[in-house]
């Protein structure tokens, strides 16, 4: 081995980044295997590697036996004495290999052992450093679409963008440059894996740092995070300088801070509300941008009541509840959200009345009427009451029969409307007859 071979391992050194201590172990374990190959050796055979200015000294260690039995292991005492003449039987000696003496079947098998080493430390590299960087935000190239997974060069590793974290809305064009947040470093046989994200809620959180400067001086805090992934997100900030504004210094001059946050995630929606550590202030707050009336909120149940004006109801509602749901995350709170005039009716309707007390009725059950309004009730409906009513027994009067047949005399003197037309058919017809 010469110099120029030592330099090419410091050169894997600075590229790799390697220690060249790691390389030489790997060069000593790969002579070991070439020099056992080479010469067909079994056993034990220990070999060493010395660097010195001129590039590398290989030694071969053997035993110093009476009779030899392994001649690549063990040496006599003869032989061993010219090399150190003050060994003794049962000592060592090493003696200097020269790789160029293992031939070119020996060289080829240092040389993919080498090769297949330093890819082994180059891979456990890796991992240990972006072990480290996990829950960071890095920067990546999209490189090719497999299975709908996505492909992202990261520079010394390709990581991996499943379906499962992948924005519905983002195109994922080649050669995009997009920040991901650094989910999870897996070891494979094929080296580490990296998993990243662009549907976490910290890769918000991690691109507001890289944006505001008083956030990474600890001046400014994001308390929490709630989103829906490419549509819209809520943040919590708070501040612990009071001559500072948490959510001017998160929006920036003219908006130019919470906008490049916008413009990396596509045009996401975010909303940035100030943390408070009175649950109702923060609550009204996180509703943003309704403005609520009231706040009342049940520390046993973790929910609170919002009221707010019937104009702002769909808008503290939001599109398909989202506004209240994002609340709701970013608080931690059950929030039910009711308007003015629906606390009002349900005011009106929850008062009872002078005297019948409202009841609440299932479908199928029948409803108690209270007595006092029985009476009324029956005289309301003209069938139940000849229902209710038991009709008269007929007592019949010899002296009142005169009386009655007068008075039924009198009523037939009042021909009844089917009587009249019989008596018109009839004339009409005897008319007809007395015609020639």
């Amino acid at each position: 081995m010469n110099a120029d071979f030592l330099d090419a391992l410091r050169q894997i050194e600075k590229e790799k980044e390697i220690p060249l201590e790691a390389l030489m172990e790997t060069i000593q374990s790969a002579l070991v295997t070439a020099y056992k190959k080479n010469y067909a050796t079994t056993g034990d055979v220990r070999v060493r590697v010395a660097a010195t200015k001129v590039g590398f000294k290989v030694f071969c260690q053997r035993d110093v036996v009476e009779t030899v039995e392994n001649p690549h292991g063990e040496m006599t005492i003869e032989e061993a004495r010219k090399h150190d003449p003050a060994v003794e039987p049962g000592g060592m000696v090493e003696i200097e290999v020269t790789p160029e003496n293992f031939g070119r079947i020996a060289a080829q098998t240092a040389k993919q052992v080498v090769v297949q080493r330093i890819r082994e430390a180059e891979r456990e590299k890796v991992f240990e450093e972006f072990s480290e960087r996990v829950g960071e935000v890095v920067t990546g190239t999209v490189q090719h679409k497999e299975n709908r997974n996505v492909f992202i060069n990261l520079g010394r590793v390709e990581a991996l963008l499943p379906p499962a974290e992948q924005v519905g809305t983002e195109p994922y064009r080649f050669n995009d440059r997009v920040k991901v947040y650094l989910l999870e470093v897996r070891r494979t046989s094929r080296g580490p894996q990296v998993i990243v994200s662009r549907t976490h809620p910290s890769l918000i959180r991690r691109l507001f740092e890289l944006e505001v400067p008083e956030i990474g001086e600890g001046i400014v805090s994001i308390k929490s995070v709630a989103r829906e992934p490419g549509a819209r997100t809520k943040i919590a900030v708070a501040s612990t300088d009071e001559k500072v504004d948490p959510v001017g210094a998160c929006v920036g001059h003219r908006g130019s801070r919470v906008q490049a946050v916008v413009n990396e995630v596509y045009d996401e929606k975010i909303d940035i509300v100030r943390w408070n550590a009175d649950t109702t202030k923060f609550i009204g707050e996180a509703l943003s941008p309704a403005k609520a009336s009231s706040v009342t909120v049940d520390e046993n149940t973790k929910t609170a009541l919002v009221i707010v004006p019937d104009s702002q109801l769909s808008l503290a509602i939001g599109k398909s509840g989202q506004n209240v749901r994002l609340a709701a995350r970013l608080t931690g709170w059950r929030i039910d959200i009711r308007s003015e005039s629906q606390v009002a009716r349900a005011a009106l309707t929850a008062e009872p009345a002078p005297e019948v007390e409202a009841v609440l009725v299932e479908e199928g059950e029948s409803v108690p009427v209270a007595p006092a309004l029985e009476a009324e009730a029956v005289a309301a409906d003209p069938v139940e009451e000849a229902a209710l009513v038991e009709e008269p027994e007929m007592v019949v009067d010899q002296e009142a029969e005169p009386q009655a047949e007068e008075t039924a005399a009198a009523a037939g003197s009042v021909e009844s409307e089917p009587a009249k037309t019989k008596k018109k058919r009839e004339r009409k017809t005897k008319a007809s007859d007395k015609e020639p």
